[in-house]
């Protein structure tokens, strides 16, 4: 939880409108970090406050969110955090990895 009390969800999307889309749902009840990319997602995630939940895209320059969740869960301070896939990417095998890469749920967009 974070100081509020609330839950803190940090959201990752390389497309601003998708983590507006998110925001909009989640801002009321929760409280959120915001990253556009993979290294950005793993600073904020290893930093003071350790999120509660992660929604992650897999598809983005850089660190993709498979990249990104392993690292979560190779980390003992991120390894029991809860990953959400949230992403456009559909076919089966790409949910399978995004579970055998530790997610807990794979959502595809829209949401």
């Amino acid at each position: 939880m974070s100081e509020s009390g609330r839950p803190l969800i940090l959201l990752v999307d390389d497309v601003p409108a998708n983590i507006d889309v998110l925001a909009g749902i989640l801002r009321d009840e929760h409280d959120l970090m915001v990253a556009t990319n993979g290294r950005k997602a793993l600073e904020l995630a290893h930093g003071p406050r350790t999120p509660d939940l992660v929604l992650l895209d897999v598809m983005m320059p850089d660190l993709d969110g498979f990249e990104v969740c392993r690292a979560l869960q190779r980390d003992a301070r991120t390894a029991d955090v809860p990953v959400i896939f949230v992403t456009a990417r559909d076919e089966v095998l790409d949910e399978q990895h995004g579970f055998e890469v530790g997610a807990v749920d794979y959502l595809t967009k829209p949401v």
